[in-house]
């Protein structure tokens, strides 16, 4: 026999419906807005994170600034051309996860999947505590609170992403213009300017750079470089979230990478010339960003729309990682290797546990740091350039398989870039180890041993449900339903009518205890229950100690062992009350009855709900 589903609505395969959610999905201005600025943001603490490194050979090291930021920049365009691609092969999302999966094998994709997870919570907490520091530099009096400040600013960011993913992009694009806008105006003012416009910013600050240094080695240049590659950290964001963005989802994603790409590396790049330019030097308590504002603008309101943009800009940050790490867990928990709530999707195409999974998990690590960006910071960044690595990898394989045209310059591209960021990965690990990398390195298998638990529990519940086989056809067996009782009411009778609906048989059951003041109340019953006469036997369960659920678990238990093609159904009556701050006066029977009764047997458990309204 067939069957004909018709549902209201019902468009053609492949089409989208009229109200699919697409007005809920980003553009590519949306989408840069809302996951780009981790990317966007890192400029603030990227070419900082170079210098500082460059430092310790003196003014000589200092020159090779903009080599490294160009270095930084190529592997940029590299990694920007990969997700590019990356997007148009697995537009489901997933980045290098979705890579390894398709090419590396499953553990693979597990450990890539893992060290983005790390990476986007880390993000959160390292952006929101940057945002606050910036904030606290600005206002020294507000140091104290920071911890409450980074919470606030967690709750907010978390409350603008639960009215979705569209609504939290509109919120950001003005801070990201603001901000871009900002630093491109210092970068295009500062290469008209032969001398800093001032130098009050860094004035009276001690110098950090190192004296009489002059020479600059192999590993110095390659620590500078990795340490410099937290600017890339928010590239893999787009490319993990491209079923966010409106249709076509691809093409669209792939104008936001790329748009991406061309700002970060402008931004990248102009800010190093200028440090050559004005000679900077890294000083204590004061950031390069900062310096160079009061180089190329002086230090007047222009100084101060560059610090207050970055300081939004970082606090804000985080929604890169509740853009893309949502869609993350959507995959996993639809490949078995999380709970399967995480795919589920509330309004406005929010994936609701997962944004605040990460909420939670991100208020615990500012809890744990107390709000200070210096304890995270050496745990970040090493996540996503595993992933990077993996990703790179990945396609190389891709492309060797697909064979299509020029398939080996894309192969070679990417290879080139897996070395690049493989060498990146263990030279930030190995410097950064003892100060809180190892955390990382811990972590790392341990989340990859969760997900493995987790698919086997799935794995051996599917294997008990029968899922991917034709079950045996459905057959009548004779039921019986219990229906516990306690005194006569009219949400008795309701029980005992929708009892009779359901089963051949239906049986009272009420629960005596030893007390005298039980037994009145039980002889009391009784005699209620004879002069009623429903037509519905009642049985008393005698239990000696104060139980109500095992006594009833225990008749069920006897029943089904009495009666073995029997179907045994307990239905417990409960009532609804009008306000919900009145289900605190009810006594929680009927919870009691249930948690035992499935705990203890397998009857099917009926939950009677008898409003009072």
């Amino acid at each position: 026999m067939s069957v004909l589903t018709v549902e209201p609505g019902a468009v053609p395969a492949g089409e989208e419906p009229p109200d699919s959610g697409e007005r809920h999905r980003l553009t590519a201005v949306t989408g840069l807005a809302a996951l780009s600025l981790d990317a966007m943001a890192s400029v603030a603490y990227g070419p900082e994170a170079i210098v500082l490194v460059l430092a310790a050979a003196g003014a000589h090291g200092l020159g090779y600034t903009l080599p490294v930021t160009l270095a930084i920049a190529a592997l940029l365009a590299v990694l920007v051309a990969s997700y590019r691609q990356v997007i148009a092969a697995f537009p489901d999302g997933g980045g290098s996860y979705a890579v390894a999966r398709t090419h590396l094998g499953d553990r693979t994709s597990l450990v890539a999947a893992a060290s983005l997870v790390l990476d986007y919570v880390l993000n959160v907490a390292v952006a929101v505590t940057a945002g606050v520091a910036a904030l606290t530099s600005a206002f020294p009096a507000l140091y104290p609170d920071r911890l409450w400040l980074c919470l606030a600013v967690l709750v907010l960011v978390t409350g603008v992403n639960l009215r979705g993913i569209v609504e939290s992009a509109r919120a950001f694009i003005v801070p990201t213009v603001v901000f871009v806008g900002s630093i491109l105006v210092l970068i295009v003012v500062g290469l008209f300017r032969s001398a800093p416009a001032s130098t009050v910013t860094a004035a009276g600050h001690a110098s950090v750079l190192a004296d009489n240094a002059t020479s600059v080695g192999a590993l110095l240049l390659l620590k500078a470089f990795a340490s410099g590659c937290a600017a890339l950290t928010g590239v893999e964001a787009i490319a993990n979230s491209v079923p966010s963005f409106r249709v076509p989802r691809v093409r669209r994603a792939q104008h936001a990478e790329v748009a991406l790409g061309a700002v970060l590396g402008v931004m990248l790049i102009g800010l190093s010339v200028l440090i050559g330019r004005f000679h900077l030097q890294p000083v204590a308590g004061v950031t390069v960003l900062a310096q160079l504002a009061d180089a190329s603008l002086g230090h007047n309101w222009g100084f101060y729309v560059v610090q207050f943009a970055t300081m939004i800009l970082l606090a804000l940050s985080a929604n890169t990682s509740f853009g893309g790490l949502p869609v993350l867990l959507k995959l996993l928990a639809r490949d078995n290797c999380l709970p399967h709530v995480f795919a589920l999707k509330a309004d406005r195409q929010v994936h609701r546990h997962g944004v605040f999974a990460l909420a939670v998990v991100s208020a615990a690590l500012l809890v744990f740091s107390g709000g200070d960006t210096n304890t995270l910071v050496p745990m970040f960044a090493i996540g996503v350039f595993v992933g990077f690595t993996i990703a790179q990898v990945g396609m190389v394989r891709h492309w060797r398989l697909e064979r299509g045209a020029g398939w080996w310059g894309k192969a070679l591209l990417n290879g080139f870039g897996a070395v690049l960021t493989g060498v990146a990965t263990v030279v930030v690990t190995a410097g950064k180890f003892a100060e809180g990398a190892w955390l990382v390195v811990v972590l790392l298998p341990l989340l990859v041993a969760a997900f493995v638990a987790v698919r086997r529990a799935y794995a051996r519940i599917g294997e008990r449900l029968g899922l991917g086989r034709i079950p045996e056809p459905p057959h009548r067996e004779r039921s019986v339903v219990l229906v516990p009782v306690s005194s006569l009411s009219r949400l008795t009778s309701e029980a005992l009518s929708a009892a009779a609906s359901l089963g051949d048989e239906v049986r009272a059951v009420t629960v005596c205890h030893p007390d005298p003041e039980d037994r009145a109340q039980l002889h009391a019953l009784e005699r209620a229950w004879a002069e009623w006469d429903p037509g519905v036997p009642l049985v008393r369960l005698s239990c000696e100690r104060r139980s109500l659920g095992r006594p009833i678990a225990a008749y069920v238990r006897e029943v089904s062992a009495a009666e073995p093609a029997t179907r045994v159904t307990v239905l417990i009556p409960e009532a609804e009350p009008e306000r919900l701050w009145q289900r605190l006066l009810q006594n929680q029977r009927g919870a009691v009855v249930a948690h035992a009764v499935r705990r203890e047997t397998d009857a099917v458990i009926c939950r009677l709900r008898f409003r009072l309204f």
